[in-house]
């Protein structure tokens, strides 16, 4: 199981930023359009894009069309470069498998047993349901930590059929091949700030929606851009860059306010990927284009890889942005896990057969947080030391910047706030896999399942669970078609300030809207320590 997520926070106190950082570690030619309804039938779904042809399958769930390819594989001397219009190509291209997975490490998620050296990846994956005709259009950017992960990661089939949309998984670089900057690269760069080319390559395929998404049954004038975890911090980047503007209409952010969505400074990133080619014995881009996908995934390990602030992508950090009117007027839905840190605390210590002792437990809370920290998380208060860090690590990392996201979004236009708190739902299946009896509650990543087939797998839900995902899937599916979060029978998600959506099962007390998330994850303790 790779860590989900990159977390680290440049304003923070050096101790807690190690914290964060050792968290990181953890793991074409323009063709006629095809009328909406013509585009796919059922017996032959044949799509005409702007490059070509695709043929794609039915399933039960409606049209899948896979491993699109949105740009030219950014290889050679297209490595490191901003992303080019694909290329046409002649007859019909079978898109019935998805493509490769970006540069990455093997991992424990199912699917990343091997390591990924394949460059050729910026492809995107369609999903309509039967008789689409200009549907709304949900845009997936998965997580991984900017480092790790792939469209595939999300089947969204049922929930395209569920909620009538149209959904796009998309690929984008990662690591390294995604986000190095240095002094040569930025010579290269019309703007001179180098380092942002993962992201480019979701604006690129958010272009290739707009151009394309109508022949799918798509309306591409009400796209939705969402994402979970590094997919929920690129949503939040997005909705701060100037040239992504009029490319969606709504964000959904879950789990990405970490960080505060800040991106590193360019002096930062020069200097960061200046180490990166000092390690791999560089010192020219050829060099640096001249060296293995391999030898690249080895050098990168150690450093922090995000977007970089200061060129035309992104002028100002994003938290900046928003709160000048960036995405004015664009609804966003945005939340958090009730327990997101149990993930991160697990890998640090149960994973690797030495759980957190209660004598360990002060002088790791002082190290990493402090002594206000450590009275504000006393271990009597949880039922483990692990689980007490987590509390902590989770607050800090994920609820309050989510809390705090909020009320910077409010001052620009709609947003809506949940809080996933189904503390008896099954861990995702990279966690199933461990066989471990930690009790990871709602933790990072667990919501994903119940809103799609995570890795592809249906997940073990019981039936109160089972009913607590089809609310959820209404009330993305509600955002996703007309901006505001509804579901049958249930509380409309909150739209000010301070107050949450807590999902939970019916026994639990169900989906209720609190104004009490702020002060149980003593968000003031966490908050104090941002102004400080």
């Amino acid at each position: 199981m790779r860590e989900r997520e990159g977390v680290s926070r440049g304003r923070r106190t050096p101790v807690v930023r190690r914290v964060a950082l050792a968290l990181t570690a953890l793991a074409a030619a323009l063709l006629t359009p095809v009328p909406a309804q013509a585009a796919a039938s059922q017996a032959d779904p044949v799509v005409r894009t702007d490059a070509g042809l695709v043929r794609g399958d039915v399933t039960a769930e409606g049209r899948q069309f896979l491993g699109i390819p949105y740009a030219e594989p950014p290889v050679g001397k297209l490595r490191w470069t901003a992303p080019r219009p694909v290329r046409p190509w002649h007859g019909v291209r079978t898109a019935r498998d998805f493509g490769n997975s970006c540069v990455q490490t093997a991992s424990w998620d199912p699917g990343y047993e091997q390591p990924s050296h394949t460059e050729d990846c910026l492809d995107l994956n369609v999903y309509v349901p039967e008789d689409s005709a200009r549907r709304a259009v949900l845009v997936w950017f998965h997580g991984g930590g900017l480092t790790a992960g792939a469209g595939r990661d999300v089947v969204p089939d049922t929930f395209a059929r569920q909620t009538a949309t149209v959904v796009v998984t998309v690929n984008y670089r990662l690591g390294a091949m995604g986000f190095l900057a240095t002094s040569g690269l930025d010579g290269e760069a019309r703007d001179g700030v180098s380092g942002n080319f993962g992201m480019l390559d979701q604006q690129a395929a958010l272009r290739w929606v707009r151009a394309n998404i109508g022949r799918f049954g798509g309306d591409p004038a009400r796209v939705t851009i969402a994402g979970e975890s590094a997919g929920g911090r690129s949503v939040c980047t997005q909705l701060a860059s100037p040239t992504a503007k009029g490319l969606y209409r709504a964000g959904i952010i879950e789990s990405g306010a970490y960080d505060d969505c800040s991106a590193r400074s360019h002096e930062t990133a020069v200097a960061q990927g200046a180490a990166f080619a000092q390690k791999l014995g560089c010192t020219t881009v050829a060099c640096l284009r001249g060296k293995s996908a391999a030898e690249i995934l080895d050098a990168q390990g150690e450093f922090d890889w995000g977007p970089v602030v200061g060129g035309t992508f992104l002028p100002e950090q994003p938290e900046t942005a928003l709160a000048q009117g960036a995405a004015a007027r664009v609804p966003v839905m945005n939340g958090a896990n009730q327990d997101e840190g149990r993930l991160f605390a697990f890998s640090s210590f149960d994973l690797r057969g030495n759980p957190l002792t209660a004598e360990q437990y002060p002088e790791v809370m002082r190290s990493a947080f402090g002594d206000r920290a450590l009275a504000s998380y006393p271990l009597s208060a949880y039922p483990s030391p692990t689980i007490a860090y987590a509390a902590a690590i989770g607050d800090t990392l994920f609820a309050c910047p989510a809390l705090r996201l909020d009320g910077i979004l409010a001052a620009r236009g709609p947003v809506y706030a949940y809080e996933f708190a189904d503390r008896t739902s099954p861990p995702f299946a990279s966690l199933r896999n461990l066989h471990t009896d930690f009790d990871f509650g709602a933790t990072h990543v667990n919501e994903v399942q119940y809103l799609f087939k995570h890795f592809g797998l249906d997940s073990p839900l019981n039936a109160e669970q089972r009913v607590l995902s089809r609310q959820m899937v209404q009330y993305w599916g509600s955002f996703v078609r007309d901006g505001v979060p509804r579901a049958a029978g249930q509380p409309v998600m909150p739209g000010r300030p301070g107050t949450v959506l807590a999902l939970r099962t019916a026994s639990a007390g169900g989906n209720t809207p609190s104004t009490t998330v702020h002060e149980e994850h003593r968000c003031d303790l966490w908050d104090a320590d941002m102004s400080g």
